[in-house]
Parts: C-alpha cells; structure tokens; sequence
C-alpha cells in the first residue's frame, strides 16, 4: 500500500538543531567542491576535454564544480542509447518505475540538507529558499509515482455485451529535458522523473549554470535502482546540443523551462519535419511571466504590503512567477507604497551564510547586467524609491529594488527582468487594476488583495492567468496543490505538479475486442 501524498514540510531554521543540520550540510558540499562531474550515456561515465565551469555566483572565485560538456557526436550517442533502453523500459512495470521514485525521494529526504547546500552554493539561495526548493524536488518523485499507480489501467470506457473496450495510455519515445537554473533541482528532477514514470527515456540537458546539482541528481537515480540508458546526462550548448536534440527525428518530445525566446525558438524548430520523422514532436515548455499582484482598496494593507515584498524579492525576483508589478487601487496606494518600502528596508542581501541572509545573488553577469539595464530604464519610466544599486565585484549582488507611479504603459510594466525589481502602478478602480494585470504577453500568476467578494468573483473570471492567488503572494505553488502553469507566452499551460501532468509524456491507445 501506497502512503497518500502528502507535501514535504519545510524546515524552522529557528531551531537550533535544524540550524546545525544545514550547516553540516554546507561543510559537506564544501568537502567536494571543485570535483569534476562526468557525462552519463547508458551508465557509462565519460569525461570530456570541454568542461562547463560551475561557480558560486555569491563568490565567483569559489568552483562549485567543473562538469563534462557534450557535443554532437556525444549528444547521438545518448539518442542512440535512449532509443534503444526505450524498447525495454517502456514495458517495465509502472509500478516499478513508481517504486524508483518513492526510492529516490527517500534517498533526497536523507540528504536533504546537503541538497539545499548544494543550492545555497551553485544558484546563490538564501536557506529558505533552497529548503523549499529541495522539498519540492521530494514532493515531484512522491507525486508522479502515485500519479502513475492511478493512470497504469488506463481511464475507464463503455463496453456492449458484444465488445470489450479498454483506453490505456502508454509512453511516447525518447524525450529531451531542458531543465532551468532558477529551480535547479526541483524542476529540474519534477520534468526527469514524469518522463521516466511514465515509460520514456530521457536525454537530460540542464542549466549550463547550474549542472553539478543535476549531476548529484543521477547518482540518486542510480542509487534508486534505474536501469542503465534510461536517463542520460548530457550538459552541453543550447546552441551546439539542444538544437540538434530538438531537430533530431528519434526525439519525440520536449520539455523545456526557460525563457521565452528560447521557448518560441524549440517550438519553431521542433514543428519541423526531420528527415526520418513519423511523428508531430509534442512540446511541453513553460516559459516566462510579467506577474501582478492587484490591492483592492477594501483589503488587508499590511497583507498586501508583504504580500508584494516577498513575492518581488525572494530569490532576488529570479522566479518566472514573480512579482514585478503592484497594481494598487489609488485609494490606498501611498499606504501600500510606504509600507513596503519600510519591510524592503528590513531585507539583508549578501552570500547566504546563515538563514538571516533575506536575498543572494542573481545567477551571473549576464543576468546582472540585464537587471541593471532596466534599472536605468526605470528611472527614465518612474521613480526610484528604493535600491536600484549593483554590487558585481565579488558575486552579482544587486539590491532589492522598488520604482513607483510607473505608467501602465511603461517597458517596466510590460518585460520580463528575471530580478529585484518592482513596478508599483496606480488604478483608477477594481476594473481598470483587472485591465493593467491582463495588458501583458504573459499569463502565468497573479494575486489579488480583497476583502471585496464581488471583486474576488470578478478577478476569478477575469484575470487571465494560471495560478490566481487570492489574499496571498504570487509565488509558491506546492505540488499537488496549486498545479502551475501559465497561458499566452508563459508556455503550453503544462501545469507542472498537477493531474493532467504525466498524461502529456504519454499517448492513448484505444483496443477493442469483439466477444
């Protein structure tokens, strides 16, 4: 019998002992710091000239691991194998495979600490973030695996007392996962272990930013119990690798989180017709987002205040659904303003050394100098209240940064910056706030502030996106909870976490027997 899903709580860094543990996780990360990590192609270790550097982006100097880098003739290999592996895994027990998970979950959950030191040191998060982080990577494997047990006899169809009919769903072929850096271990494992729970195998191309968490990932994989070739690991260029992948006729579907460019780039080229190809390459991508929280002017201001604060800058606004507009009634939108000024103030930024540091670094110079380019934008747009310096000596350390009265209009209320930064906007009335959250490409979250029932109903029919939090921050989907997903250029609307998930890495096949 299958335990009942329920999410891994977080830790209270508070206690003492809860402190220690991460720190003794911290100590051993830093025990192998600088190790190299080789590629994986049907468990094979295979060690390339060409390595992907991974660096503390707190503390550039400080190598967090040096990993293989693959190329084509690598990246054929590992299509080879996967195509292979494929005709033997796809008829392994979904239990089994479900087993692998509830394993690897087991495994994470004793390492967990490590696992969030590993984040605290290769994608710069502060302890609470990588904490949550690690517990959502435990929440994917024990979610999918129960999500599998109940999808393994198919869905229940109509039968005549002449026929016999069944409608079973059955895996798709080899699938290539482009994994993010932002959410390098959760997202990164949530994509891996649908596709491989429901049949396929899976060339596994992570952030170039962040590979040594994903190498850490397959020794669990491998400790778990999974067959040689089911999922092989091959970082590399998105330009040189990821393309040949997405273009490849043996690849059979995509999933991608990542930006918006490179999204639209992958669903170009994988509508194209490879020579070889009998199949429409299916494509799961879930992409960037421009996300609101609206206040009501009937609304708890202190709730909305941080509400706004922490949905902007947790993880230095580095999260697709972040805040980085506040859509704010006029009403009470000094009050609001003011407020989060004074908690934004209260925020520590530096290298997450202790579970007191509020905000780390954003992950490298490109994306600090993307930032700080909007931050001169946002001074031309609106007015700078607060932040708006960069520290790029050392890490990429930039301060929380909050620009009132900007235009509706404005770039600011309109582009994806990916960091701390927030547009505050007046709104005439409720109508008009609904009106600015939706003038955007984007629909993935958004929140809205009320005490108005009418305005709640009103926003839960009208504000166009994925997930609508009411009365809360925008950011923090829990898996099997809020599944996530977003509308327009957010991506396919995949609602990672959620019911619908594993049924997209698979395809229904309908028999039907004459009695």
């Amino acid at each position: 019998m299958v335990v009942p899903y329920k999410h891994e709580p977080f830790t209270d860094f508070s206690v003492e002992e809860n402190k220690k543990a991460l720190q003794a996780g911290l100590a051993t990360v830093e025990s192998y710091l600088g190790k190299d990590y080789d590629l994986v192609i049907g468990g094979e270790r295979i060690s390339t000239e060409q390595k992907i550097v991974s660096v503390n982006p707190a503390n550039r100097s400080e190598v967090v691991g040096t990993v293989s880098k693959a190329d084509q003739e690598l990246a054929e290999k590992a299509m080879q194998v996967a195509d292979e592996t494929f005709k033997t895994w796809r008829k392994v027990k979904p239990e089994v495979r479900a087993d692998i998970l509830f394993r690897s979950a087991a495994i994470i959950r004793r390492r967990k600490h490590e696992f969030s030191a590993i984040l605290v040191k290769e994608a710069g998060k502060p302890w609470n973030e990588a904490d949550v982080e690690t517990a959502e990577a435990i929440d994917f494997l024990e979610y999918y695996g129960r999500q599998m047990l109940k999808l393994k006899d198919g869905v229940p169809v109509e039968s005549r007392p002449i026929e016999y009919n069944r409608f079973n769903y059955i895996p798709l072929g080899v699938g290539v996962i482009i994994s993010p850096w932002n959410f390098p271990f959760a997202i990164m494992a949530g994509m891996t272990t649908a596709a491989l729970v429901a049949g396929n195998t899976v060339l596994l191309k992570p952030a170039s930013t962040t590979p040594v968490v994903a190498a850490k990932f397959i020794e669990v994989l491998e400790e778990a119990g999974l067959p040689a070739g089911v999922v092989n690991f091959i970082p590399g260029s998105g330009a040189e690798v990821g393309d040949y992948l997405v273009d490849h006729p043996r690849t059979r579907f995509i999933s991608f989180t990542g930006s918006r460019d490179v999204g639209l780039r992958i669903y170009e080229r994988s509508s194209k017709l490879s020579e070889g190809q009998i199949w429409l390459k299916r494509v799961i991508a879930e992409m960037g987002g421009k996300d609101t929280i609206v206040v009501d002017k009937e609304a708890d201001l202190e709730l909305a205040a941080k509400a706004i604060v922490a949905s902007s800058f947790g993880f230095s606004g580095q999260k697709c659904s972040a805040c980085s507009r506040a859509v704010i009634l006029e009403d009470v939108y000094d009050q609001v303003l003011n407020r989060a000024i004074e908690l934004t103030k209260e925020l520590t930024v530096s290298e997450a050394t202790s579970p007191t540091v509020s905000m780390g670094p954003v992950i490298d110079q490109g994306a600090y100098d993307k930032i700080m380019s909007y931050v001169e934008i946002g001074k031309q747009e609106g007015r700078l209240v607060h932040g708006g310096e960069g520290d790029d000596s050392k890490g990429w350390f930039i301060q929380p940064t909050i620009f009132a009265d900007v235009p509706e209009d404005a770039r600011l209320m309109k582009e994806e910056i990916f960091g701390p930064v927030v547009a505050f906007s007046k709104a005439r009335d409720f109508d008009h706030a609904i009106e600015i959250a939706n003038n955007t490409e984007y629909g993935l979250t958004g929140a809205v502030i009320s005490n108005n029932r009418a305005n709640i109903e009103k926003a839960r029919e009208d504000f166009h996106v994925g997930n609508l939090y009411f009365n809360r921050g925008c950011t923090g989907a829990i898996v099997g909870y809020q599944p996530f997903g977003g509308f327009n250029m957010s991506g396919t609307d995949s609602k990672a976490g959620g019911p619908d998930y594993l049924v997209l890495h698979m395809q229904a096949k309908t028999t039907s027997e004459m009695l």
